[in-house]
């Protein structure tokens, strides 16, 4: 099992930044994958962005490229995505992934994200 500890949502106002933290603990070492979703009021759930712990190799949203980049630190087992150029409709509970390497998918309990002046 993977436990994750989503941080660093708040409010911002347009064109703000902020950087999410994405902590993992127990079996960290069959992740292969974390990330990020996000989820609007009234909308469905959404890719936001993901990073691969080996090598690095980082997917983004249309939506978000561009403005957001995905980052990780293996030795403290955290993942970080920096929000640049943040949008109201940016707007959302974010949510971190981990996904090991049979493919389940680990959930963090998420973080609220607002841009509003």
């Amino acid at each position: 099992q993977v436990q994750l500890v989503d941080a660093g949502g708040g409010l911002v106002q347009p064109g703000g930044s902020l950087r999410l933290s994405c902590a993992a603990s127990g079996r960290t070492f069959s992740i292969d994958t974390m990330g990020w979703f996000r989820q609007a009021p009234g909308k469905e759930r959404e890719f936001v962005a993901r990073i691969r712990l080996s090598g690095g190799t980082t997917y983004y949203a249309d939506a978000v490229k561009g403005r957001f980049t995905a980052s990780r630190d293996n030795a403290k087992n955290t993942a970080y995505l920096q929000m640049n150029s943040l949008k109201p409709e940016d707007t959302a509970v974010y949510f971190c992934t981990a996904d090991d390497l049979k493919q389940s998918r680990y959930w963090g309990q998420g973080t609220q994200v607002t841009v509003s002046s």
